[in-house]
């Protein structure tokens, strides 16, 4: 695969134009100017949820290893001093100017990131044959409709920038874009899918060696195919962050609050619908993916949401797979078959909320992250399904089961 290599963004810091913004402020007795001119150099800046820590290189390996995240960049570093020498900026006014422009530069970031994943791994894995057009429009979803949305909101911040780089009003514009982030519904319904038919086909090996190539290209920054394919989803709930931010720093008499408290109350609408529709489409697959012995149960059938499900392990390394839905909660096994999905086959009865009891556990017993003690006795040996003395049911020893890491929950993954 030939590099793709991505334009290099890094710039050095000008410290005398941040410093020299100093002069912009007006007189405070209390804060010496000097001091106010080291702070711009800490000015505030959110970073996108992509963007993490340089690792630091193997020892065994002398070559450079690329940065997960693209070099930062701070409004101060694009101010223009000369024509913007007029305007008295206070340090809340500068921060606004920071939420602003950090708003404006994940825009272009993600624009970016969406156009690399159709251009380094979408187009050449159709071309090579590498997966089918079929697959790859799963796996990829309707991505490729996010890229003008978010091309049209980025133009229009920049259209009403200053020519020195400063941002007067942005209420209006965010007031009139966010109801197309609708067209986020279905392409984060359909995550679920998308990632477990690219964990499937990666058991393939050209797909195995075409995303290993990719990922120690320098394009990649280190990112797999899935961290780009999830960056909309944690672009888009980071809106309401960045909202919050710049409210905080706009005056309650200023022209564009109206307009950013408004758009604070449609963001947050706008993404607990779409999570909302996400998550009755994750339970909706999981519910699909399970095997029962007999007739399907009536609880698990009308449940729409899926509070989290894991793996269990208990002390004879059994493992069992479990599902928290809204009202039951669903005790199985994961199949696994050559080319086909994942399933879970229920080997006990579900249990419903109610009947299920809370111990609280002493510290020594919640190290590795919680246990469920005794969860399957002897007693439910008449109520079991398949019950084989293993813990699950229907003879045995009373088996302490633990929490295994990856358990995945809706509120974690909001966060």
């Amino acid at each position: 695969l030939p590099p793709f290599n991505e334009p290099s963004t890094k710039r050095s810091k000008p410290v005398s134009r941040v410093t020299s913004l100093a002069n912009l402020l007006p007189p405070v007795k209390t804060t010496p100017l000097k001091r106010i001119g080291q702070s711009l150099q800490r000015s505030i800046s959110f970073r996108n949820e992509s963007r993490v820590e340089r690792a630091a290189p193997p020892p065994s390996s002398t070559m450079k290893t690329p940065s997960k995240r693209r070099d930062s960049k701070l409004w101060s570093e694009t101010f223009d001093i000369q024509l913007g020498s007029s305007q008295t900026l206070s340090p809340k006014d500068i921060k606004r100017q920071e939420a602003i422009f950090e708003l404006a530069q994940g825009e272009q970031d993600l624009v970016e990131d969406l156009k690399l994943a159709k251009k380094a791994y979408h187009d050449p894995m159709l071309k090579l044959s590498i997966m089918t057009e079929q697959e790859l429009n799963q796996i990829f979803g309707t991505l490729d409709s996010l890229i003008p949305l978010h091309e049209d909101l980025l133009t229009r911040l920049r259209d009403v920038r200053k020519p020195d780089g400063s941002t007067e009003h942005v209420g209006h514009i965010l007031t009139d874009w966010l109801p197309c982030l609708s067209s986020y519904t279905p392409y984060c319904s359909n995550q679920v899918k998308a990632k477990a038919l690219l964990d499937q086909k990666k058991q393939d090996r050209r797909v195995q060696d075409f995303l290993q190539r990719c990922l120690q290209s320098p394009f990649s920054r280190k990112l797999d195919l899935w961290n780009f394919l999830d960056i909309p989803r944690s672009r888009l709930v980071k809106y309401p962050l960045l909202l919050r931010e710049i409210l905080k720093h706009t005056a309650n008499d200023h022209p564009d609050r109206q307009h950013l408290d408004e758009a604070m109350l449609m963001v947050q609408s706008v993404v607990t619908d779409i999570n909302r529709q996400t998550g009755e489409s994750e339970c909706q697959y999981y519910k699909d993916r399970l095997l029962y012995d007999g007739q399907r149960d009536e609880l698990i059938d009308r449940s729409k949401t899926l509070s989290c499900h894991g793996v269990l392990k208990n002390n004879r390394g059994l493992k069992l797979h479990v599902f928290l839905f809204q009202e039951v909660l669903v005790i199985t096994r994961s199949i696994s078959m050559n080319d086909q999905p994942v399933n879970y086959h229920l080997c006990r009865q579900p249990i419903p909320i109610r009947q299920l009891d809370l111990e609280d556990l002493s510290d020594g017993e919640m190290r590795v992250g919680g246990s469920i003690r005794g969860a399957f006795s002897n007693n439910e040996r008449n109520t079991d399904r398949g019950g084989d003395g293993d813990g699950t049911g229907g003879g045995g020893a009373r088996s302490h089961y633990r929490l295994e890491d990856g358990w995945r929950s809706r509120d974690s993954e909001q966060r």
